[in-house]
């Protein structure tokens, strides 16, 4: 078992148990496009001595996102984020604004989140949500049998089934052409 010091905290002022980490092709024009589209606050950059960004660290509302370059060689590996705003759908505009793509319209889902996607210019994918409603299991799956929230949710799972089979089909061209 670690041993603290009596004045360390296990988990830093301002991070949460779970902090994503993105890596990126470009890292400084992903900070951009965060603080563009989500108003990130940049708390700082790392950088290696052949220049790309070893570290970097932005905070979105009340969490910290961290993010570094890909090195040469490694396989893209994008990520899936969930983004709770008050305004989702402001957000969501500022988002494509900034130079995201639609993947998915914002929705009203069974669950009380009005809730869109977008493909960041980098392949993350990032929910935008906007919590409604608070809804108890038994309220939720009373309203997921409803047919305006089943069409919803078959509609909001097919645009993710659509851009994840567009992924996967982009590999494959990408791995015939190596």
């Amino acid at each position: 078992m670690t041993t603290l010091p009596k004045n360390v905290q296990p988990i830093p002022d301002g991070y949460h148990s779970v902090t994503p980490w993105i890596i990126s092709r470009d890292t400084a024009q992903l900070l951009d496009f965060i603080s563009k589209a989500f108003g990130a606050q940049e708390l700082g950059r790392v950088y290696n001595e052949d220049g790309t960004i070893g570290h970097a660290e932005a905070k979105i509302g009340d969490s910290i996102v961290m993010a570094f370059d890909a090195q040469e060689g490694w396989p893209v590996t994008p990520c899936f984020l969930r983004l709770y705003v008050p305004d989702g759908d402001a957000v969501y505009q500022q988002a494509l604004a900034a130079g995201a793509t639609a993947v998915s319209e914002m929705t009203t889902l069974a669950f009380g989140d009005r809730v869109g996607r977008v493909r960041d210019p980098f392949g993350h994918l990032w929910w935008i949500q906007t919590r409604l409603e608070n809804l108890t299991l038994e309220e939720m799956a009373k309203r997921a049998a409803e047919p305006q929230y089943r069409e919803a949710m078959r509609s909001f799972q097919a645009s993710l089934d659509q851009e994840m089979k567009h992924r996967s089909e982009a590999e494959s061209h990408m791995g015939a052409s190596r």
